[in-house]
C-alpha cells in the first residue's frame, strides 16, 4: 500500500534523477552513498554545522506526529518530511541518488528472507538503538503488528484483505528475529515493496498509557486478540491523543524517543519546525549539519519572496515566475534567482487526478457511469494546461501507473495519443458521448431526458453539474482548475470550482455515506508510489474498500486483478492490471507537474528525486 493518500504537486526529496524501475526477481539492495546526477554537490570543503531552511508548501503544515497515520491526516508532509526524521520505518526506500528501490542501508532490518514458497518472512533486525538505549528489536515490531490488528480501521493504508489480514501468525523468535507466516504465497517484490513498507518499529516507552507510566506497562506488545486487543486499544487511546496535541510535539517524552537521524525541538504547525541531529543514531551518514528547520508560507508567492531576499535555503521557484519553455527542455535557459542558487528539476514518481464520489446521495449515480467519467476525463486538456498554465514544465497522467520515471511497469494504453493515453482531450468526443447515452443540453447544461440510458439510479431530469474542491495556495492550481471548468462547459458540465486549504479537504475527504457524504469531486492533488508502497500497484485507491478510495469506486474485476500482482511477479500480469485501470478511468487524470527547486550555492548534498524523501543528514555547507 502507499503511505499517503493525497499529494499537492510540490515537494522535494534528498534523492535525485530520473530513474527506471527494473522488474527484478527479488529485492535488490542499493547503496546510500554518493551524490545523483545535477545534485549540488561539490569539491569544495566541508564546513560542519550550519542550519538548512527549507520552504513547505503553501499552506501545508506537518500536523500529525505518531507514525500510525489516520486517513485524514495521511500526506507524505506528515511521513517523509516530519515522522521518518526520527522514527524510521522498518525498511527505507530512496536513498541521496536516484534509487526507486528499497534502501538497506538505511533501513533498520537486513532483506527480509522468503521460503516455504513465498509463505513465510523471517526478518533479521541489525541493532540500531533509540536514542533511550533500547534496542530497535523485533519486539518493536510485533508491537506495530499487535496495534495494527487492534485499530485498522484507524491506519490510513489499510485495504480489506492485506496486511494484517493476510498474515496467518507473527511472531519474535528471539531478540532480533522476526518470523511472519502468510495465509497464502505472495511476491516476494510485492510483499516487500508494499506491505513490509508499511511497518514502522515503535519503542518500548510507547507501550503506554500515560506520560508517567513505565515503559512497556501499557501491554500492547504482548497483547493478543484473546482479550479483543484491549491492551493495545487503550495504548492507540493514548498514542492518537497525544499526536492531537501539537503544543507538546517538540517537548513530550513520548515523541522524544527516536531512532532516526534527527529529533524535534521545535514545533509551530504555522512557523517553523526545527529538528536537531540525534547524537545517537545507529545508522550512516551522521548528520554534519546544526539544524533543520521547515518553514511554513501560506502562499507561493510568500515563499518566493523569502527565496528572492535569501531567506531560506531550499525552495521552489512557483511556475508562473518561470520562464516558457518547450517541452523538450527540462531547465529554463536563465536562472531567476541568479548565481545565489543552483536549480534542478524535481520529478515525481506519482499519478495525479480528480476523485469523484460515486457514494454521494446525489451525483453517485451519474459517477459510477464509465461513459460518465470518460466524457469528463476528455474535457481535461492535459497537453493544453501544460503549456499554458506550467509553461511547459510537466506532462500527462495517462492512466494508474506514473508515466515518469521511465519504467516497464507503464502499459502500451498510456502510451496512445502522444502519451494521453486512452482518452486524449476532445470536447465533441465527450459531449457526444454524453448525447448517446441519454443526455440532452437544457440551457447549456447536460440533462438525462432518457434514464433508461443514462444509468442506473440516474433520474430524469438530473443535470450533470457538479463541484470540484482544489488546495489554495498555488495560482497555477486554480488557473488549472478554470481551464477545466471552461472546457468542461462546452461539453455541457456545470462545474464550480471550490478553493480550500488542503487540511481540511484531507479531514472531509473520507469514506462516506448518506446525508454526511456531501463532497462531490475531490481535486486536490494525487498520489506519489514513495511509500508504504512502492510497486504502482492499485490496492489502496482502486481496490474496494480502500482506505485511500475515498470515492467509493467498486468493480470486482479490478479487485481480481489487483489480487492477481500480488500474487506473481510476472510483467504480464502487471499489465494486465495497468491496462484495465487505464479504461476504466477509475479517476479523472490530470496533469502532473515537475518542480524547479533552487538550492543555495553554498549548500551540497542536496538533490530532488520521484521519491520525497527528507535526508538532510547528506547536507552540509562549503567553507
Amino acid at each position: 500500500m502507499f503511505r499517503n493518500m493525497r499529494r499537492p504537486r510540490l515537494a522535494r526529496a534528498a534523492a535525485g534523477g530520473v530513474a527506471a524501475l527494473a522488474l527484478i526477481a527479488g529485492i535488490a539492495a542499493c547503496s546510500s552513498a554518493g551524490a545523483p546526477p545535477g545534485s549540488s554537490s561539490s569539491s569544495a570543503a566541508k564546513s560542519s554545522g550550519g542550519t538548512v531552511t527549507e520552504a513547505l508548501l503553501p499552506d501545508v503544515s506537518l500536523n500529525y506526529i505518531f507514525p500510525f497515520v489516520p486517513l485524514a491526516d495521511a500526506s507524505e508532509y506528515n511521513t517523509l518530511g516530519f515522522q521518518e526524521m526520527m522514527y524510521r520505518p522498518l525498511y527505507y526506500f530512496g536513498n541521496n541518488g536516484n534509487s526507486l528501490n528499497v534502501n538497506y542501508p538505511l533501513s533498520v532490518a537486513n532483506a527480509p528472507v522468503y521460503s516455504d514458497g513465498g509463505k513465510t518472512i523471517t526478518i533479521n533486525m541489525k541493532g540500531w538503538k533509540w536514542n533511550d538505549g533500547e534496542s530497535v528489536d523485533a519486539q518493536d515490531v510485533v508491537f506495530f503488528l499487535n496495534l495494527l490488528e487492534a485499530e485498522k480501521s484507524q491506519y490510513y493504508g489499510y485495504a480489506p484483505g492485506l496486511m494484517p489480514d493476510n498474515i496467518s501468525s507473527y511472531k519474535a523468535t528471539n531478540a532480533d528475529t522476526l518470523v511472519i507466516d502468510l495465509k497464502t504465497a505472495e511476491s516476494s517484490i510485492w510483499y516487500t515493496y508494499n506491505q513490509l513498507a508499511e511497518i514502522t518499529p515503535f519503542p518500548e516507552a510507547w507501550d503506554v498509557t500515560s506520560l508517567t507510566a513505565k515503559a512497556g506497562s501499557g501491554g500492547c506488545a504482548a497483547d493478543s486478540a484473546a482479550d479483543g486487543w484491549a491492551k493495545c486499544k487503550a495504548v492507540f487511546g493514548f498514542l492518537n491523543k497525544q499526536a492531537q496535541d501539537a503544543s507538546t510535539f517538540a517537548t513530550s517524552p513520548i515523541w522524544g524517543t527516536v531512532d532516526g537521524p534527527f529529533k524535534l525541538t521545535a514545533y509551530n504547525p504555522t512557523g517553523n519546525i526545527s529538528f536537531v541531529p540525534n547524537k545517537d543514531y545507529s545508522g550512516s551518514p551522521k548528520p554534519t549539519i546544526s539544524e533543520f528547520t521547515w518553514k511554513y508560507y501560506t502562499s507561493d508567492s510568500t515563499e518566493y519572496t523569502a527565496l528572492k531576499t535569501g531567506q531560506i535555503d531550499i525552495g521552489y521557484i512557483p511556475s508562473q515566475d518561470l520562464p516558457t519553455k518547450p517541452l523538450s527542455q527540462v531547465l529554463p535557459s536563465t536562472n531567476p534567482l541568479g548565481s545565489s542558487y543552483t536549480l534542478q528539476p524535481a520529478y515525481n514518481d506519482g499519478i495525479f487526478y480528480f476523485q469523484p464520489n460515486t457514494n454521494n446521495p446525489t451525483l453517485g449515480p451519474v459517477f459510477k457511469q464509465q461513459y460518465v467519467r470518460e466524457a469528463m476525463q476528455e474535457v481535461m486538456d492535459q497537453d493544453g494546461i501544460t503549456t499554458a498554465v506550467n509553461r511547459g514544465y510537466g506532462y500527462p497522467t495517462p492512466g494508474p501507473v506514473p508515466p515518469q520515471p521511465v519504467s516497464q511497469w507503464v502499459p502500451a494504453i498510456e502510451k496512445e495519443n502522444n502519451g494521453q493515453g486512452p482518452y486524449p482531450f476532445s470536447i465533441a468526443n465527450a459531449k457526444a458521448l454524453l448525447t448517446s447515452h441519454g443526455w440532452t443540453e437544457q440551457g447549456g447544461v447536460m440533462t438525462c431526458t432518457t434514464p433508461a440510458k443514462c444509468g442506473t439510479g440516474i433520474a430524469s431530469g438530473t443535470k450533470l453539474a457538479f463541484q470540484v474542491q482544489y488546495p489554495t495556495g498555488e495560482a497555477n492550481v486554480q488557473q488549472e482548475m478554470s481551464v477545466y471548468k471552461s472546457d468542461a462547459a462546452q461539453a455541457g458540465m456545470d462545474v464550480t470550482i471550490i478553493g480550500q486549504s488542503f487540511d481540511s479537504i484531507l479531514g472531509q475527504d473520507t469514506q462516506c455515506s448518506g446525508a454526511k457524504c456531501t463532497w462531490q469531486v475531490d481535486g486536490s492533488g494525487g498520489w506519489v508510489f514513495n511509500g508504504p508502497g512502492f510497486e504502482p500497484t492499485g490496492e489502496p485507491l482502486f481496490q474496494t474498500g480502500a482506505g485511500s478510495n475515498a470515492g467509493g469506486y467498486s468493480n470486482s474485476h479490478e479487485d481480481s486483478l489487483i489480487a492477481g500482482t500480488h500474487s506473481s511477479s510476472q510483467l504480464s500480469v502487471f499489465d494486465q492490471y495497468a491496462t484495465y485501470t487505464a479504461q476504466q478511468v477509475p479517476f479523472i487524470w490530470t496533469p502532473n507537474t515537475y518542480v524547479v527547486q533552487a538550492v543555495n550555492s553554498s549548500l551540497k548534498g542536496v538533490a530532488f528525486s520521484p521519491f520525497f524523501d527528507t535526508l538532510p543528514e547528506y547536507f552540509y555547507f562549503t567553507k
